[in-house]
């Protein structure tokens, strides 16, 4: 337990960016599911779309620290890879 008083606002602080943090990547989790969900529905337009919401939010997220740089460019790469196919 936090006893002085520097560590309890640390402590503080900490709680707060947890919460941002744990929506942030919540959201970003629920944008790339709607992108998955469109390619698996068939519909290049709306996989189109959906990818085009979800990467400005993981690429936000990697710049906040939330996920890793390489691991937000490896999974936009990935989805868009398979929305160009679906559109062929």
């Amino acid at each position: 337990m936090a006893n002085t008083a520097s560590a309890k606002k640390a402590v503080r602080k900490i709680e707060r960016r947890t919460s941002v943090n744990r929506s942030r990547r919540s959201q970003m989790r629920t944008y790339v599911r709607k992108v998955e969900e469109a390619i698996a529905s068939g519909d290049p337009a709306a996989a189109a779309a959906a990818l085009h919401a979800a990467e400005p939010l993981m690429m936000r997220a990697a710049q906040k620290g939330i996920i890793h740089k390489n691991t937000a460019s490896r999974k936009v790469s990935r989805l868009n890879r398979r929305v160009v196919a679906l559109a062929k």
